[in-house]
């Protein structure tokens, strides 16, 4: 217990299950510990009470048995431990909760996940925050949480009211800054950039003189040009294992610090990014350091919209199953690094166990982003990781990202002074795709549809974020001009497909000229 604390951590007691290829073992609350068959495990897990598992689909599954009611160990810990990274297995749960690693066997495991669920609700009880956690756990608990008693019994609030579902009450808002001025262009010397390499290595590294002479190469991207509108440009390739991440992190870092402008570099996979970002540790020890300094970039559609899920939360009194999701999603949303909840801190495993609609589901998936009007602007996950970007050294981005930030560029037609002067397409065979999907366009029946959607809102049983154009412009509009625009919208969007046109058109019955045209 952390000094001054007194709380009493009530005792947990209930059964266990853990699940094989073969068979599977319970834990009765009593210690006593039986191998079962996986028909009589099924039985014993409907007949209740709810067993502590690992992942409860992927234990029904295992068992070939319905989903039934448990306490799934990866649901305390995303909210004892949000924004954390675990395997979703009883072993990756003792490794990262400091337990004894278990013995080959699942007799072993069901001791370690009672283990984990005790050790769990113990930092619950050492909690600083602990009044908005009971209320986010209380909020859960009426959504059939089966951990919501042992949680607030854990948290000495039993009597709890709800909510905690606002997690943008604790995010601290951006501010504008003046734009950056435009970097300088010294040059990078070959010899500078294996001296950095040499030093991202540290000494204890193999000899890789490929990888030296790689770095070398590249540094040519890096001079100064010689004529106006023309970049200039290396292609590189190495071999596996080379190393080339670092190959080209050495004089794309020291270019970005002498130049005062940020260097973009660009991955066609998440999995890349990953690996970049990783592998920027080297560069920057300081975690601190590394956030002020490097920026993890992406599409829109990877950041949870606040918005959205202010919509989820109101919507809960109809929707008390959804209470669940939006509780461990209001913790991640507090704790996250920047708010990716598709490749970020967000765990994989729990898009699975609450569902991909109430989690992945809240991103701006939809294209609906009404910026300044948002009353979530200033505290924007994506906004401010694009102002984050402008002032940072390395940015990792991907591939269609800077393609559609490209296309938008030219669209507009004038100079972009947050626009990046020195990229590195790592996967740069994927580059043309990339610049085919963002340079290109095509309008389908589905999208149409979606677009009478967004300007008119939810129409009949849509689902979704009901307000319409209309309703979220309308503290913006000030003008008879502006109003009679807004009008034309919305008359013109009655024409796009509406609800239920797929059937229509399936059946000769289409109705408007867009339903009428496909």
């Amino acid at each position: 217990m952390k000094a001054g604390r007194s709380r009493n951590i009530p005792a947990f007691a209930a059964p266990v299950l853990v699940a094989g290829a073969r068979g599977a073992v319970w834990l009765g609350a009593d210690g006593a510990v039986e191998a079962l068959d996986h028909a009589a495990a099924v039985e014993r897990a409907q007949a209740g009470p709810p067993p502590v598992v690992c992942h409860a689909p992927a234990t029904a599954r295992k068992l070939k048995g319905p989903p039934f009611a448990a306490l799934d160990a990866l649901e305390l810990f995303a909210f004892v431990r949000p924004a954390a990274f675990c395997l979703p297995t009883p072993r990756g749960l003792a490794a990262v909760l400091g337990l004894a690693e278990p013995k080959k066997g699942l007799a072993a495991e069901v001791e370690t996940l009672l283990a984990a669920a005790r050790t769990l609700l113990a930092e619950l009880g050492e909690a600083d925050e602990s009044e908005r956690a009971a209320a986010v756990a209380a909020t859960m608990a009426t959504g059939g949480w089966p951990w919501g008693k042992p949680v607030l019994d854990a948290l000495g609030a039993a009597g709890a009211a709800g909510g905690g579902l606002d997690p943008w009450t604790r995010l601290a808002e951006w501010s504008e800054q003046a734009p950056p001025g435009q970097p300088a262009g010294h040059p990078v010397e070959p010899a500078e950039a294996r001296t950095r390499l040499a030093a991202l290595l540290g000494s204890d590294a193999e000899p890789r003189p490929q990888q030296a002479d790689y770095a070398s190469a590249v540094t040519a991207a890096f001079q100064p040009r010689e004529t106006p509108g023309e970049p200039r440009v290396v292609l590189a390739e190495a071999g596996t294992g080379v190393g080339k991440t670092l190959g080209y992190i050495a004089p794309a870092s020291l270019w970005a610090e002498r130049n005062q402008g940020p260097v973009w570099l660009s991955t066609f996979t998440r999995n890349l990014q990953r690996q970049i970002d990783q592998e920027l540790d080297a560069l920057y020890p300081d975690a601190k350091l590394k956030a002020r300094r490097v920026v993890l970039r992406k599409g829109r559609e990877n950041y949870l919209c606040l918005l959205n899920m202010e919509d989820a939360a109101r919507a809960l009194p109809a929707r008390r199953t959804d209470a669940v999701a939006l509780g461990l999603l209001a913790r991640w949303a507090a704790a996250t690094r920047d708010g990716d909840i598709v490749g970020g801190d967000f765990p994989a495993w729990l898009a699975d166990l609450v569902g991909r609609g109430r989690t992945l589901g809240l991103t701006d998936r939809r294209g609906e982003c009404i910026y300044s009007a948002c009353p979530h602007y200033r505290k924007c996950f994506i906004e401010r990781s694009i102002r984050r970007a402008r002032r940072a050294e390395i940015v990792i981005a991907n591939h269609a990202l800077v393609m559609t930030q490209a296309a938008l560029h030219a669209a507009l037609g004038s100079e972009d002074p947050h626009l990046p002067t020195r990229y590195v397409f790592d996967e740069g065979h994927h580059v043309f795709n990339a610049a085919d999907g963002a340079f290109s366009a095509h309008l389908s029946g589905l999208e149409a549809a979606e677009m009478r959607r967004w300007v008119l809102g939810a129409e009949g049983a849509g689902r979704g974020r009901a307000r319409g154009l209309e309703r979220r412009l309308e503290d913006l509009l000030d003008g008879a001009e502006e109003s009679k625009a807004l009008d034309a919208c919305v008359h013109a969007a009655r024409a796009l497909p509406g609800p239920g046109w797929a059937g229509r058109i399936a059946g000769d019955s289409a109705h408007g000229a867009a339903e009428t045209f496909l």
